[in-house]
């Protein structure tokens, strides 16, 4: 019996893990060879290729490809139309599937709409990548990047709250109250 939910225009390959409570939404194909954890939402348009592991709630919007090589923890919202790639010198004529490069998204990070996600980097625990951003390098947890190629502008709650911080390198998310510090250019939620 299955324990989520698909569109009828939806095509699940054989050989695919979705997990209980899942949603997939219309003309979205879902691989061969994926694993999607519980309570995800698949947007419309979606691919999700072999290989991908998505985790628990993910969000991922309509219009988006996920390709092989990618894996992204819990609670990760892709926005519409963000896109992943997996190769680094892309050729027509030169078949390079044994030549994929990994791409980690960790748990709460949030992709904006029409970002783009160079393979090989890394986008760390509730980092924010903005719309339309083009990731070329590894983003710091708590890290908010914007623009092309991607920089760093600031930094994060766990809300996605932009964190002011004092000159004890101190602050604190104004929705939750949760306390951040900064220290040694990296960011670490340390209280509440």
């Amino acid at each position: 019996m299955k324990q989520y939910e698909a569109h009828e225009t939806a095509v699940i390959d054989d050989g695919c893990t979705i997990g209980e409570g899942t949603r997939i939404w219309h003309f979205s194909h879902i691989m061969a060879g994926c694993r999607i954890g519980r309570g995800c939402t698949i947007g419309q348009n979606v691919v999700i290729s072999p290989g991908v592991v998505l985790g628990n709630w993910v969000k991922v919007q309509n219009n988006v490809s996920v390709y092989t090589g990618v894996t992204c923890g819990d609670h990760v919202f892709l926005g519409p139309g963000c896109v992943f790639t997996n190769v680094t010198r892309p050729r027509s004529a030169v078949s390079r599937k044994h030549q994929f490069v990994p791409t980690r998204v960790e748990r709460g990070a949030t992709v904006g709409a029409n970002a783009t996600i160079v393979c090989g980097h890394s986008i760390g625990a509730y980092a924010m990548v903005g719309a339309g951003a083009v990731v070329t390098k590894d983003v710091l947890p708590y890290a908010l990047v914007v623009g092309n190629p991607a920089r760093q502008t600031g930094w994060v709650s766990e809300y996605g709250h932009r964190l002011d911080f004092d000159g004890g390198g101190m602050a604190v998310c104004p929705e939750g109250d949760a306390v951040y510090r900064l220290q040694d250019g990296r960011v670490e939620r340390v209280g509440i």
